[in-house]
This record gives C-alpha cells, structure tokens and sequence, in this order.
C-alpha cells in the first residue's frame, strides 16, 4: 500500500491504496512507518517525496477498520509515523495530489514543505464523526496559526487550499499541471545544498519550536557551532572562495 520509488538521491513515496481513498488503514501506516526507517540508515537519500496514488491524498483514519478493530487505534503505528518525517534528517517535501481529511492533513503538516494544486480541499473531519484530531494536532500547530486550526479543527468545515496556505499548512499552491515542475525545483535547490547543514537546520526547527528563548539561543549557538566545525562548512566556504561548486551538489 505504499510505493517506494527510488531515483538516484531521491526517494518517493506513494500512498497506493486508492480504492478507499487512500485511508490510514494498519497495514498502509505501517508500510509507510517502514519505509521511512530504511530511509532513516540510508545516508545516500538527499530528499524524501511523499505524494499519492489517485483523486485523493489521504482521508484520514480507516473508520472500517476502526469499527471492526477499536483496538486498531492504540496500536497503529501513526505517531511514529509523524516523528519520523518530522525528525528525518533529509527534507519531506509533499507533493498533495488532491483533497485531504483529517490524518492525511497530518501527514502535510509534518512534511517540511508541502504544495496542493489549487482545486484541492482539506477538513479536520474528525469532530464530524464524534472524535477528535489528537494526534494530528502536534505538527499541525507548529505549522498553522492557532486561530485558524482552532476554526478548522472545531467546526469540521472544508477549507480550500488557498486558506490552507494562509493558514501555513500548505507552502504553495499551484495549478495541478505545475506541480511536478514545483516539486522538481524545490528537489533540485535541495540538491545543491550541503546535507549535513540541512540536517542540522532541521534540527534548528526542533529547537524552536520546542526550547525557551534562552534554552534556544544556547541551543542554537551549539547548532551553529558544530556547522562551522563541519567538513562540509570547508568543503563549501572553500568552493565559495575558489567560485566553484561544493562537492555534494548532485545534478539529477
């Protein structure tokens, strides 16, 4: 249920379970879990895609599987799921095919960077069927404003992906025919840069998002420290300085 697609430092991977919409059902979340520990020991992936098989990027939780299994939820791989894209070393760009409810609107927000074609709706269905969204609530806060989750996650209602990006779940919004054009610029600039700074900006993000201000300048002064002290901090002042391209830049 998930497609893992490797081309060369870039690897994607598909939600492919389109017949119901791509549901977080126990065995697509735990393909996707997997998939994500490979990625985590392979020091050869530069950027990470995750995108989707059909109309729809992800609708959520498996509401079949969660009637006839009510223990499915305490034992669905799903927050580590979530931490694992959150804490990859290697940038998560999503690629969002279409319309996305509830968990799938998880999975975007912990992605780094996340565009949706402009025809795309998103909902935090969940107070629609009597439960709430818990779990996707961690990296959705850190990424959209509270008022506007506070509105969506409240209310249910459908918001376009124009008021996605406004609200900061979405990095962009383009016409379905450009997306892939996107996408390849963004996986391109990446490629470009040095992969042990992007790790150590993710882990910047970390900092701020969960230090106090002094705790995260201490934080953040260590951070910049050991960038410096990098060989790819050489490597890369060293081509600044000859005007010449820094030895990871991969051209695909």
């Amino acid at each position: 249920m998930v497609r893992v697609e490797r081309n060369g430092p870039v690897t994607r991977l598909v939600l492919d379970s389109p017949h119901n919409r791509n549901a977080m059902s126990t065995r697509l979340v735990g393909e996707l879990n997997f998939a994500l520990r490979e990625i985590e020991g392979d020091q050869s992936v530069r950027a990470v895609i995750l995108s989707a098989e059909g109309p729809v990027f992800s609708s959520g939780a498996d509401l079949v599987e969660r009637l006839e299994s009510p223990g499915a939820a305490t034992q669905s791989a799903f927050p580590q799921v979530l931490h694992r894209i959150v804490h990859l070393r290697q940038p998560v760009v999503a690629e969002v095919n279409g319309h996305a409810r509830a968990g799938g609107i998880g999975l975007i927000a912990a992605c780094d960077l996340a565009v949706a074609p402009t025809t795309a709706t998103f909902a935090f269905s969940e107070v629609r069927v009597g439960v709430t969204p818990a779990i996707i609530a961690v990296p959705a806060l850190r990424v959209m404003t509270r008022r506007a989750f506070a509105r969506y996650a409240l209310t249910g209602e459908s918001f376009s992906a124009h008021e996605a990006r406004a609200a900061g779940l979405l990095t962009a919004t383009v016409d379905a025919t450009e997306i892939d054009e996107w996408v390849n610029e963004v996986i391109d600039s990446i490629l470009h840069s040095s992969p042990s700074a992007i790790g150590l900006t993710k882990r910047l993000f970390e900092v701020v998002w969960e230090q106090d201000w002094d705790q995260a300048v201490g934080t953040a002064s260590g951070l910049s420290a050991e960038a410096f002290a990098s060989v790819d901090a050489r490597e890369g002042i060293d081509a600044f300085l000859q005007k010449r391209q820094p030895s990871w830049v991969t051209e695909r």
